[in-house]
């Protein structure tokens, strides 16, 4: 029989991020577009560069930036992708999850993916703050921007332990402003020159890459309109989908009438060049310039929000699928999909101090963003394929079409991007390769751990448990002696766990438990099975528990114990003191154990499963521990070190010398 673990919890999550009301759209404006929703900040003016500006790079670039927002945000991601849903939970980790089983080799695709995605949360804060900070240079030409980027980027880190609903609802109202302020200024401006319409046409965006000097690597900045699109489908958990599409179709607008503005202001300066200015800020009317940079500051520090918060729930759905180490996940609020991952947070918070530093300039950092992006949205189309075609049905042909299409699409950006390699594309390649070599050593020693696993049947020990229970000889050990087993199946149960009770010095214990996690695709299960082996001497406790919910073990421990002593179903008779405790200590003491394991000087491997193994357990010492995992309380913990020999040697070129021969 399954129990609900604690209905309150439960309820506690029961949020509807897809119910649409005023309020979740506000929070998905501070949430979901900070990345995408800034990129006005910068893209035209990397689109102009040091060029002189014509009718035909404007145009071009403008027709470029529209069909890039239609075809790969819009149709790909908001229409297509958003209905690729994990449990409502999004991003490119949980697509894998939907369709790994049809085909192994499916992991490469989500390692690069998401990889390339987390080293892309570090380049989004600094090179959306720095270019609104940097406006401050049209009012104080000599100001030291990067001191201040830096301070920023600190205590943005440092609100995220508040969790992403408080920063949704501070930040909602701020994009609210920021949007709204896109539409009146790119409105005014656009207005003033009509003829930028004409960039709604194809026939632009086609004859600046073919015709316009080097313009087919322009497609390198014109990526940058559309790189928070991946970070929409990573949080997807946060806001839900239909928010999101709702809520786009008005960001959309905005977007484009302010690109279309800036085009109209170029158009008017046609001729020139942009001589360091940025078509930003020029379109802001002179009084009106202090308040709009203010207005830009705050949002590009809500830009980096997206990638922050999806790179948290990409770490957690790495975790689910055995691709990252076990690191400690808190849940700040209650709202679903809300979680703080502050390993992560101090390694993004890091990198972006990094990335400052070494480029100090948003021009030098445009030069750098986008590539790993890139790298992300090709695996995602990957992946994508697989899952219309056999989870949605699609037929081939259009799935051909599909492929076809955005092969065609992502290609050329990743062409054009290259070219960013060697001006800074190599730093955020550089960090996707270091998390992907995570990713692949963790994956490949679970499997290498997962074939040494020794189990043995219960059957034959559970009398030989009972005896040592009962046996007058053994010093008492503890009263519940818990062991936390990796078993989905009662009948098995793990060698070493059998050594650890038996081996050397017996553990003698009142009541033998043995608990086992089983993480769910529902994010929110909290359910438990009790199966009572021996009565009052062995039992088996399974946890059902949903892959966004906190592991607190010693509190679901007690918190079952608990209901079974007062329904009767387990008796502390061999302890009957504890019955005459009140409250908690009534439970009797506790000793929870967990079976480390550690390489063996006696194994022998190959010298790439030998790397695997030692980058394994280096990784396993810097993250965190078994104890903060699981959720226990370290004074009730007891870690046993366990040996694990792999390929034992054999031809061992030891010779015994006798004594007459050595005479």
């Amino acid at each position: 029989m399954v129990n609900n673990l604690s209905k309150p919890m439960q309820e506690s999550h029961s949020h509807d991020v897809n119910k649409v009301t005023f309020a979740s759209l506000l929070v998905t404006l501070g949430i979901i577009y900070g990345d995408i929703g800034t990129s006005p900040l910068y893209v035209m003016k990397s689109i102009v560069g040091d060029k002189v500006i014509t009718e035909q790079l404007i145009l071009g670039g403008l027709s470029c930036v529209f069909w890039t927002l239609t075809l790969q945000t819009t149709l790909k991601y908001v229409i297509l992708t958003l209905r690729a849903d994990n449990n409502g939970e999004g991003g490119v980790f949980s697509l894998y999850a939907l369709v790994r089983k049809r085909g192994k080799w499916l992991t490469i695709p989500a390692i690069i993916g998401g990889s390339a995605l987390l080293a892309d949360g570090m380049i989004t804060p600094p090179i959306s703050v720095s270019s609104a900070v940097e406006g401050l240079r049209i009012l104080y030409p000599d100001i030291p921007t990067v001191p201040i980027v830096i301070v920023i980027i600190v205590l943005l880190f440092f609100f995220q332990r508040f969790g992403t609903s408080a920063v949704g609802k501070a930040f909602g109202p701020m994009m609210l402003i920021w949007f709204s302020m896109l539409a009146i200024l790119g409105g005014f401006s656009m207005l003033a020159n009509p003829h930028v319409f004409w960039a709604l046409s194809p026939h632009y965006a086609f004859d600046l890459l073919v015709n316009y000097p080097e313009g087919f690597w322009l497609l390198g900045a014109v990526f940058l309109c559309t790189t928070g699109a991946e970070a929409l489908y990573s949080d997807l958990g946060h806001c839900g989908r239909q928010n999101i599409r709702i809520s786009w179709v008005a960001v959309k607008t905005t977007l484009l009438i302010n690109y279309f503005g800036q085009g109209a202001w170029l158009l008017n300066s046609a001729g020139g060049t942009l001589n360091g200015r940025n078509p930003f800020f020029e379109i802001m009317p002179d009084w009106f310039l202090m308040v709009g940079i203010g207005i830009a500051t705050m949002a590009a520090i809500i830009a980096s929000q997206a990638l922050i918060s999806g790179s948290f729930t990409l770490i957690s759905e790495a975790i689910h699928l055995g691709l990252w180490p076990k690191v400690k996940l808190t849940y700040p609020t209650n709202m679903r999909g809300q979680l703080y991952v502050a390993s992560m947070n101090l390694i993004l918070a890091i990198g972006c101090i990094v990335v400052v530093l070494y480029f100090r300039e948003s021009s030098a950092m445009e030069a750098a963003y986008g590539l790993a992006i890139t790298l992300t949205m090709m695996m995602t189309s990957t992946l994508l394929v697989y899952y219309l075609r056999t989870i949605r049905g699609w037929s081939y042909i259009l799935i051909l079409f599909f492929a076809l299409l955005y092969t065609a699409i992502e290609g050329a950006f990743l062409v054009a991007n290259l070219e960013k390699f060697p001006h800074g594309g190599w730093f955020s390649l550089a960090i996707a390769s270091v998390i992907a070599f995570v990713m692949v050593v963790w994956l490949r020693s679970r499997i290498i751990v997962g074939s040494l696993k020794e189990m043995a049947r219960f059957t034959p020990y559970e009398s030989e448990l009972m005896k040592l229970s009962a046996d007058k000889n053994y010093e008492k050990y503890i009263t519940h002696l818990v062991y936390m087993t990796s078993s989905d199946d009662k009948r098995f149960i793990e060698k070493k766990i059998i050594d650890s009770i038996f081996v050397g010095k017996p553990k003698s214990a009142d009541i033998y438990w043995f608990v086992h996690i089983e993480i769910t695709d529902e994010p929110y299960t909290m359910n438990y099975k009790v199966d009572n082996i021996v009565q009052d001497d062995i039992l088996w406790i399974t946890f059902y528990i949903g892959f966004r919910v906190e592991l607190r073990v010693d509190y679901f421990f007690r918190f079952v114990l608990a209901n079974l002593i007062k329904n009767k179903e387990v008796n502390l008779g061999h302890a009957a003191d504890y019955q005459k405790m009140i409250g908690e200590k009534a439970l009797g003491d506790f000793k929870f154990v967990i079976l480390e394991s550690f390489l063996s000087n006696a194994s022998e491997l190959k010298w790439y499963d030998d790397l695997v193994m030692e980058s394994y357990f280096t990784i396993k010492k810097v993250s965190s521990t078994a104890e903060d995992w699981f959720g226990l309380d370290p004074s009730s913990v007891v870690v046993e070190q366990v040996p694990m020999i792999i390929s034992p040697m054999r031809d061992l070129a030891l010779k015994r010398i006798y004594p007459s021969e050595s005479e």
